[in-house]
């Protein structure tokens, strides 16, 4: 990591690892990586266990990154370095995600989905395949499940994922792998096409 410098510029026009440098000095710059962070990663927990633990798991997964701040050496983008530390929070919760996931499966009502902005044909496809995929998910080893899903909901790159758990790429990549061939044969046929 650069050596901590003082902010010459206002935080939104830094870059994220300037930030965290300057926030050894300055902490309330830290707020900056919240502002620029933390709509992503609240919609990606959110998904992953659902709105009542989205703001708890983003709040924690923010307070431990500023504890743990003069740790971040920079060899990898602060989010992805973000991202590992969320990962951690949420496998605390992996029996809430369980327990969400196998009631999906069950009603076929995604907890985590408000339903506002979503299409309506999008919607009755998602909801023919959801419990399906819930029940699928439910079944995946917890780190394939967190891999795939910090690639499909999260977004994040294949190196960005082997960051965020501590792996190595090849790995990922064969969980990943994994992951998408159990997903597809838990799908029902007609969707298992292309």
């Amino acid at each position: 990591m650069a050596p901590a410098r003082a902010v010459s510029r206002p935080p939104g026009q830094l870059d994220d690892e300037a930030i965290v440098a300057a926030s050894l000095e300055e902490p309330e710059a830290f707020g900056e990586l919240f502002r620029r962070h933390s709509p992503r990663l609240h919609a990606y927990v959110q998904r992953r266990l659902g709105p009542a633990l989205a703001d708890d798991v983003v709040a924690e997964t923010f307070a431990t990154a500023f504890r743990q701040r003069a740790r971040f050496d920079g060899r990898a983008a602060f989010g992805a370095w973000l991202w590992g530390i969320a990962s951690k929070v949420i496998a605390r919760h992996h029996r809430q995600e369980s327990r969400m996931y196998r009631a999906f499966a069950r009603t076929g009502v995604d907890p985590a989905v408000d339903g506002v902005a979503e299409l309506a044909s999008a919607r009755a496809a998602a909801t023919a395949l959801g419990p399906h995929l819930a029940k699928a998910l439910a079944g995946l080893k917890a780190q394939d499940r967190n891999a795939v899903l910090l690639l499909a909901w999260a977004d994040l790159s294949y190196a960005e994922i082997a960051v965020a758990l501590d792996l190595p790429l090849g790995t990922v990549k064969a969980k990943i792998h994994r992951a998408r061939a159990k997903l597809r044969k838990a799908l029902p046929e007609e969707t298992n096409d292309g």
